[in-house]
C-alpha cells in the first residue's frame, strides 16, 4: 500500500526546479513519486517505476546503507548535496548530486523519502571518488568530526550507533565541550584540541558513560597548510579494553583462587622493597602452607582439595586490606603482602587467619603453618625476606608436627603399668 503524503508537500516537490529529478519512496522502499527530469535523468517511465522498489536504482554498495535508512529515517540528518552513483535504465552507473528528506504524513509522522536529484558533469571523477569515501566510511566502526578556530562542530561523519550513547546525535553548531561532555579547558579531551589549534596532534583514551574511547585529534588545514581548525577521530575501545584487562588479569592471577600468581607478588615485592628504601617504612611478608593437602587429596579426592585451597585463599583476602596483595605462591603454598606493617601486625593477622580456618564447619578441617619475615629487622631485599619468613615457616610446621606426634603422658604410663 502506498503511504499518504501531505498534499503540500507533494505540490512543493513537484514545482520545485523542473530539472531537478524528483523521487519519492515510501519505508518500504516502494516508489510512489516520480516526476519527468527523473525520467529524463534516470530514463525509466513514472509508469515502470511507480510501485516498484527504489532498489533498481541502486548500486549494490549502496543498498546496506538505504536498508538503515528505512528502518530508523528518524535517526537520519537530512542529506544536503551528497555525492552518490545512481543506475539508469540501461544499468549504467550515472554520478549524481542528491539531496535526501523525509517525507511526512498528515499527523507529521514520517511515511517515506524524498530524494532530489541533478546529474554531474561526465567525467567527474573526483566526484564518484568522493561518494565512495563517503560510503567507506559510514561503515567503518569510526566517527570523525571537524571544529573551528573556536572549537564550534563544523562537520561529523561515520559511524553514529555505537557512539549514540556518549555523543550527541546532532553536533554542528555545538562547542566541542558540550559535543564531548567535557568541562575545563584543561581537561581531555578540550586540552588535546587547544593543543590541536597550536599544531600538536594528540591520542588518549577517553572514558564517557561506560564507555572508552580512543580519540585521535589534530590541527585541520587548508590547502595553503594554515590551522583552520581541529580534526578529531572516535573509535569506540571498551570491548577490546575488557579483553585486554581479561588477558592481563589471566597472566597474573591464579586461575584456581583468583590470588595473584608468583610472578606478580615477586614483582609486588620487589617493588615494595625500593618504596621502602624511600620512605623507611616497614612492611611485613607471610608465607602460609595449607597443612596436610596430599592426604586431603588422597582421602577425599583433587576436587575437595581444590575446595580447601580456595577456603584458605577466601580467608586471606577476608584478612587483607584493598591494596594489600595476597598470593598462591605454589601448589599448597601461599603468600601475603601486608603494607606498612610491623612484626605485631604480622603475628595478629597470621593468628587470625589460623583462628578462622580452625573455626570453620566444613570438612575437612584445616590448618595452616604460616612464617613471616619484615622488612629492615629480617632482610632489605626480597631474597632475603623470603629466607627468613620460610624459615620461620619451617619451624612453624616443624612446631605443629611434633605436638601431633607427642605421645599423651597417661597412655605411656598405662603401657608401662
Amino acid at each position: 500500500m502506498l503511504p499518504k503524503p501531505d498534499a503540500n508537500f507533494l505540490l512543493e516537490a513537484f514545482l520545485s526546479d523542473p530539472g531537478e529529478a524528483v523521487i519519492g519512496f515510501g519505508l518500504d522502499g516502494v516508489i510512489f513519486l516520480w516526476n519527468q527530469a527523473a525520467e529524463a535523468l534516470y530514463g525509466f517511465s513514472q509508469a515502470e517505476v511507480i510501485g516498484k522498489s527504489v532498489s533498481c536504482l541502486l548500486p549494490l554498495y549502496e543498498l546496506p546503507a538505504y536498508e538503515d535508512l528505512l528502518r530508523n529515517p528518524s535517526c537520519k540528518e537530512p542529506l544536503v548535496d551528497a555525492m552518490a552513483e545512481r543506475l539508469n535504465r540501461n544499468g549504467l552507473r550515472i554520478s549524481v548530486q542528491i539531496q535526501r528528506s523525509p517525507v511526512r504524513g498528515t499527523q507529521g509522522e514520517i511515511v517515506g523519502i524524498l530524494e532530489r536529484a541533478h546529474a554531474l558533469a561526465p567525467g567527474s571523477s573526483c566526484s564518484v571518488a568522493e561518494a565512495h569515501l563517503r560510503l567507506l566510511v559510514e561503515q567503518i566502526p569510526l566517527f570523525f568530526w571537524t571544529t573551528d578556530l573556536r572549537l564550534r562542530v563544523t562537520s561529523h561523519w561515520g559511524r553514529t550507533a555505537s557512539l549514540a550513547r556518549s555523543f550527541p546525535r546532532y553536533p554542528v553548531g555545538q562547542t566541542i565541550y558540550q559535543y564531548l561532555r567535557c568541562q575545563e579547558d584543561g581537561e581531555a579531551p578540550a586540552k588535546q584540541h587547544f593543543l590541536a589549534l597550536r599544531g600538536v596532534s594528540s591520542r588518549i583514551e577517553y572514558a564517557s558513560r561506560n564507555r572508552i574511547y580512543d580519540l585521535s585529534i589534530g590541527p585541520y588545514r587548508d590547502p595553503q597548510g594554515t590551522i583552520i581548525g581541529c580534526i578529531g577521530m572516535a573509535q569506540d575501545i571498551t570491548e577490546r579494553k575488557k579483553t585486554d584487562d581479561e588477558i592481563r588479569f589471566r597472566a597474573s592471577h591464579d586461575g584456581l583462587t583468583g590470588l595473584a600468581n608468583y610472578r606478580a607478588f615477586f614483582e609486588s615485592l620487589e617493588h615494595e622493597v625500593r618504596r621502602a628504601e624511600r620512605t623507611r617504612q616497614s612492611f611485613a611478608l607471610l608465607l602460609l602452607d595449607l597443612d596436610d593437602l596430599k592426604s586431603i587429596n588422597d582421602r577425599f579426592g583433587h576436587l575437595a582439595g581444590n575446595r580447601a585451597l580456595n577456603r584458605l585463599a577466601r580467608v586471606m583476602k577476608e584478612h587483607c586490606r584493598g591494596t594489600e596483595i595476597a598470593a598462591r605462591y605454589g601448589g599448597d603454598e601461599f603468600a601475603i603482602l601486608l603494607l606498612d606493617a610491623d612484626g605485631e601486625r604480622a603475628e595478629n593477622v597470621a593468628e587470625r587467619i589460623s583462628t578462622c580456618l580452625r573455626s570453620q564447619t566444613d570438612s575437612p578441617t584445616l590448618s595452616v603453618s604460616i612464617g613471616f619475615s619484615v622488612y629492615r629487622d629480617d632482610g632489605l631485599s626480597a631474597p632475603e625476606l623470603l629466607e627468613a619468613a620460610d624459615k620461620r615457616l619451617y619451624q612453624s610446621k616443624k612446631s605443629r608436627t611434633s605436638v601431633e606426634h607427642k605421645p599423651d603422658k597417661q597412655h605411656t604410663e598405662s603401657a608401662r603399668t
